[in-house]
């Protein structure tokens, strides 16, 4: 059984649709968005989900992007995975990117739709847009040390490498 945890949720536009699990094993609920956007090659705004949210102290709500549409378009979640602190109350916003080429602005898409990859996306009211998923936070205590290979393992390697070729 898995354990669950209770995040009071508050809809702050009459469109907003609660997040769910598609799947009962699934680790995010899909988000949607509470309006309709347009987002054009090289835009970047913040799609309303008509939510609130009271996440408890000592967890997050990831904000990760849903891989259809990371696979099938242009669109990004800007800060991904973008992070919904426990002590913030206004109305969650997706931050989501168009990175098709300007150029490409001649074709034009809806999420449930592949445009190829490029153009101008229209987002509907009640699209899947992202995934939230529910993350504890410890806190860190930094200790300082002169030297931290006493502790641990050194994986070895260089900054972003583990060393395999």
């Amino acid at each position: 059984m898995r354990e669950i945890i209770n995040v009071y949720i508050e809809r702050c536009r009459d469109s907003a649709v609660i997040p769910s699990y598609a799947n009962s094993g699934d680790a995010g609920m899909d988000v949607f968005a509470a309006e309709d956007v347009v987002l054009v090659p090289g835009e970047t705004k913040a799609i309303p989900t008509g939510l609130k949210l009271a996440i408890p102290y000592g967890y997050e709500i990831q904000v990760r992007p849903r891989s259809g549409i990371s696979l099938r378009t242009m669109l990004r979640l800007s800060n991904s995975p973008g992070t919904i602190d426990s002590g913030y109350r206004d109305e969650v916003g997706i931050i989501m990117s168009n990175i098709s080429a300007p150029d490409s602005a001649a074709s034009s898409c809806s999420l449930d739709k592949d445009n190829g990859g490029s153009g101008t996306y229209h987002i509907k009211r009640g699209d899947r847009i992202a995934q939230f998923v529910l993350s504890r936070v410890p806190r860190i205590n930094f200790t300082e040390t002169h030297d931290v290979s006493l502790f641990g393992v050194n994986r070895g390697g260089g900054f972003g490498s583990t060393g395999n070729k």
